[in-house]
């Protein structure tokens, strides 16, 4: 791990690993974080008007593209010396099986304290024809000192 934070520069973009949606994994996630809900699940309930949006079938969670950043981010930010500190996400289209999704980041400010470095990124997950899937926002530390911010 080596500390580069004089090195990153606004702007620099970094992508993370895409990830292609299936039944399965939908599945998968459902197991693993108790929500069945049947938007998720049952292709019959989802024909219907489900919240007037008409999805014609099941869509994979929206927390699914939450861990995909988050895992874009670590990636990322360990090899550097930095630490996830904050991310917020907001959905803006579904993601259906089939579809294959990749996080994309972008540095949009740097900023040095008395305490720390930081670094703002922009966020977004794009689908296989690139459309906008997911916003958001993340906020990373590169500590002065790293090894005591690991231990707190």
């Amino acid at each position: 791990m080596t500390i580069v934070f004089d090195e990153i520069q606004v702007g620099q973009r970094f992508e993370g690993a895409k990830f292609t949606v299936t039944r399965e994994t939908i599945r998968e996630f459902c197991d693993a974080s108790l929500d069945y809900n049947p938007l998720h699940l049952d292709d019959k309930y989802m024909k219907g008007s489900f919240g007037k949006t008409g999805f014609g079938g099941i869509i994979m969670h929206g927390m699914t593209n939450f861990g995909l950043v988050t895992r874009m981010l670590t990636d990322w930010l360990y090899a550097r010396g930095g630490i996830h500190r904050r991310l917020e996400t907001r959905w803006r289209a579904p993601v259906k099986p089939g579809d294959t999704i990749q996080p994309v980041a972008r540095i949009v400010q740097k900023r040095i304290t008395h305490l720390s470095r930081w670094v703002v990124l922009e966020i977004e997950m794009r689908n296989q024809a690139w459309a906008l899937i997911a916003t958001g926002e993340a906020t990373a530390e590169f500590p002065y000192d790293l090894e005591a911010a690991v231990r707190e």
